[in-house]
């Protein structure tokens, strides 16, 4: 039992580690689009890793905040950060709306994987546990945008995009609830997540919108 906790533990930090790593990415490239500085691209891309982990925290009152117990995250983005300005300049590779979109739909499934998973470790009710998830998957994407100067994208972009996240709580807290094991409903939850918002991408799905 031990150690199936443990493995379990560890998937899901793993499972945050590569969100944090693929929120940052969008970040930057965000910002290198944006035409920002070196600070100003490191700025936005630790924003976009660590805003929906702590907003998370705060909410649920855990301290220390995520990044602050796993302090390798902080040095982790801080390399990608250097990392991905040398290879975007070296390369000249073209920073198109759409090259963004794919990290992002990735942060966003595993990010909300994590947040329900905290929410529901504290054995709170399932609504409140897939709106964590929701919020730890979507506010680093706002916080980008607004940093940014755009309209997030999770309120303008049309094609679903927290709604993937409220989709993909629904099936971890649905799986959980049925006592399977933790690292399936990560894992599936990631999965509906992340393929929903790359299917939407993919096939133009659209939400409706406000009309005059």
């Amino acid at each position: 039992m031990h150690n199936v906790q443990f493995w379990g533990e560890t998937l899901r930090l793993l499972v945050e580690l590569a969100a944090t790593a693929a929120f940052a990415l969008s970040g930057i490239m965000e910002g290198a689009r944006k035409r920002l500085d070196a600070v100003g691209v490191c700025v936005v891309g630790f924003l976009t890793a660590f805003g929906g982990g702590t907003l998370r925290d705060l909410l649920l009152d855990q301290r220390p905040f995520f990044w602050v117990r796993h302090v390798e995250m902080l040095w982790g983005v801080l390399a990608l950060c250097v990392l991905a300005m040398l290879f975007l300049r070296v390369r000249h590779f073209a920073l198109t709306e759409k090259a963004i979109q794919w990290p992002d739909a990735l942060g966003l499934g595993l990010f909300a994987a994590t947040g329900v998973h905290q929410a529901l470790l504290l054995e709170l009710p399932a609504l409140v546990a897939v709106l964590m998830g929701l919020i730890t998957g979507v506010f680093g994407g706002v916080l980008r945008d607004v940093v940014c100067n755009e309209i997030p994208t999770a309120f303008h972009d049309h094609r679903p995009y927290a709604v993937c996240a409220f989709v993909g709580g629904w099936v971890y807290v649905g799986l959980w609830q049925m006592d399977a094991p933790g690292w399936l409903a990560l894992v599936a939850c990631v999965a509906v997540t992340a393929g929903l918002r790359a299917l939407a991408l993919w096939r133009n799905w659209q939400l409706p919108a406000w009309r005059h």
